[in-house]
């Protein structure tokens, strides 16, 4: 493989070389980054993206015409960005309307949070097996005949249990 700019084929092999094609393709990546998205840091960072990748792969990119390469590297590093500015910008606004759509963000968490708080409370003071069935069943999701093998225990217990600590909580929670 040769390691000069005008070959056909260009293996980028030593820092000289990586150093030349920097210099002279620079500029051109720049102003192919910045007249797209119009923003001057994304701009250097893209076409300093660009020539990282470069240096990284050197050894395994084979490369026609790099000037072209390294254009075609820039504009897609530019509507890469671009896309993905467009996505944050649409999950913002999604962001956004939940909140405008709750009544009070704040709010509701600092109520779903005392809700949580008091199930659990609720769910300590229950009786031992009642308490490993119920965090079984509603907090691992298990069936209740894999609880019932586990707990070597009857699926018929695993539904007592299972009711006796929705009816706790039912009337625990009540001023909720």
């Amino acid at each position: 493989m040769a390691n000069k700019l005008n070959s056909d084929k260009i293996t980028i092999i030593n820092k000289a070389m990586f150093e030349r094609t920097y210099e002279l393709y620079w500029e051109k990546l720049y102003a192919v980054c910045f007249n797209t998205i119009r923003e001057v840091e994304p701009a250097k960072e893209m076409v300093q993206d660009i020539f990282k990748s470069l240096w990284e792969r050197r050894a395994e990119l084979e490369i026609q015409k790099i000037e072209h390469y390294l254009v075609r590297s820039a504009k897609f590093k530019a509507f890469e960005y671009i896309r993905n500015q467009v996505s944050r910008q649409k999950h913002s606004e999604l962001a956004m309307l939940d909140c405008l759509t709750a009544h009070n963000c704040t709010e509701e968490k600092v109520l779903f949070n005392n809700l949580k708080q008091q199930v659990n409370l609720l769910v300590d003071e229950l009786p031992c097996q009642c308490k490993r069935v119920y965090k079984l069943s509603r907090e691992e999701g298990m069936p209740n005949k894999d609880i019932a093998t586990l707990l070597s225990i009857s699926e018929r217990a695993v539904e007592y249990h299972i009711t006796k600590a929705m009816g706790k909580l039912k009337s625990g929670l009540a001023n909720y």
